[in-house]
């Protein structure tokens, strides 16, 4: 490794986890049919030869696969972790041996978290791939010299692109980015299956609590929330939801979970985690009002949904307890557990979504680098969806890994699904 910082070509934990990281790798590939096929379709035409690609992104195992399917396909690649304690340095370790550009490991400070971005931008890169928008803002406010060579991007989760929503609404946004997060293939599954069961997964490797029996209360019924009902409700627990939007309130309720404000839910709750991407979700006077013994996350992409400043100034005491369980002793003498930091539980405490989940996802990722590669300039600046078309691709490609089929519409329905003269 050069020792200036702009010729780095990696900075991760410990290399020697190498070993370790690619069979973690090894076992995601095993386990992702849909990136598989992409990589070895387009392994052979290399589409995207010629790409310097640009990641922002948490460095998990399935995060690998789609980065050696991006290299497959010709690309060059530089990453960093788009968290601080999402980072699996065994993973990123073998990254890094196999030549890409690197830069995370867990535990980052802020400062480190911003450098990290700021070496894989010294790649120049033409396209970048994010998880949260950081390093699209990155490029704007500190690179903005980089526009020139950038064709486009893509964003990966919900709060990524509503950020990017307003920053195109206010003519800001300099380049074209592809809202992967708004495929179904990515939207319907990741946000819902993958959230519900990695959260849970990260709750119980932080505290081994028995769920079954306690009150869980979600801060917000959308797609991730609704996950995290979903399977907390399958382990047993009395699901609360708190929501801001009626109709997803509604929902919750007919769909069997009890809607309260977080002004009630924080009285009886046993288990909080939040799911909106809004901050202040949970503030002083609910971590007030909250039993002795209260556990609380975050599986939303920021840490500001709990409002760690304010507990902090009621707190005379904390110790750690476990691994991403801290224990906080009010003045008021009740205690209350914080899991990773208030950072996403799925990933700073467990292993992030399953790879079959991720499988769709990243090979939305995957479509969304080559169709910018292909026509990125034609298109304006501003906020994009992929085709639908490249949706149902992706979701018949998992459908036939898993053995189901499909029933085909007859060119007498086709008909019919768009003849308007036919009544009863």
């Amino acid at each position: 490794m050069s020792t200036t910082a702009e010729e780095l070509t990696y900075k991760v934990a410990d290399l020697s986890l190498a070993d370790e990281g690619r069979l973690l790798i090894d076992w995601a590939e095993s386990r992702m049919p849909v990136l598989m096929q992409l990589r070895e379709k387009f392994a052979k035409t290399q589409p995207l030869k010629g790409q310097r690609i640009t990641g922002c992104l948490h460095v998990t195992k399935e995060t690998a696969v789609l980065i050696r399917t991006l290299v497959a396909a010709g690309a060059e690649v530089a990453w960093s972790g788009c968290n601080p304690l999402s980072t699996h340095d065994s993973v990123a370790a073998a990254l890094a041996e196999e030549g890409i550009r690197m830069f995370a490991w867990y535990g980052q400070s802020t400062e480190d978290f911003y450098w990290s971005i700021d070496r894989t931008l010294d790649f120049k890169p033409t396209l970048t791939l994010d998880d949260g928008a950081d390093l699209i803002f990155r490029v704007h406010f500190e690179h903005p010299h980089l526009f020139d060579g950038i064709i486009g991007g893509s964003e990966e989760t919900t709060t990524g692109v509503h950020r990017l929503r307003a920053m195109a609404a206010d003519g800001k946004l300099m380049y074209p980015v592809i809202a992967v997060n708004d495929a179904e293939t990515k939207w319907d599954f990741d946000n819902v299956y993958g959230t519900g069961q990695s959260s849970l997964d990260g709750i119980l490797r932080a505290t081994s609590v028995l769920l079954a029996g306690k009150n869980f209360v979600t801060a917000g019924y959308g797609h991730c929330g609704k996950g995290c009902a979903m399977r907390a409700k399958g382990m047993g627990a009395n699901v609360i939801t708190t929501e801001v939007k009626a109709t997803a309130a509604l929902k919750a309720t007919l769909e069997g979970v009890r809607v309260m404000t977080m002004d009630e839910a924080a009285k009886v709750g046993d288990v909080f985690i939040t799911t909106t991407g809004m901050k202040d979700v949970i503030v002083k006077r609910h971590f007030e009002s909250m039993k002795d013994g209260a556990i609380v996350c975050n599986t939303g992409h920021y840490d500001c949904e709990l409002n760690l400043a304010d507990l902090n100034s009621i707190t005379k005491s904390k110790r750690e307890m476990r691994a991403n369980c801290v224990e906080y002793t009010l003045h008021n003498g009740n205690r209350i557990y914080v899991l990773a930091e208030g950072r996403l539980v799925n990933l700073a405490a467990a292993e992030g979504h399953p790879s079959e989940v991720m499988d769709m996802s990243f090979a939305n990722q995957f479509q969304a680098m080559m169709m910018l590669a292909d026509r990125g300039k034609d298109l304006g600046n501003g906020v994009h969806e992929l085709p639908e078309e490249l949706d149902q691709e992706i979701a018949k490609i998992k459908m036939d890994s898993m053995g189901l089929g499909l029933d085909v519409l007859t060119p007498e329905q086709i008909a019919y699904a768009t003849d308007y003269s036919q009544g009863t």
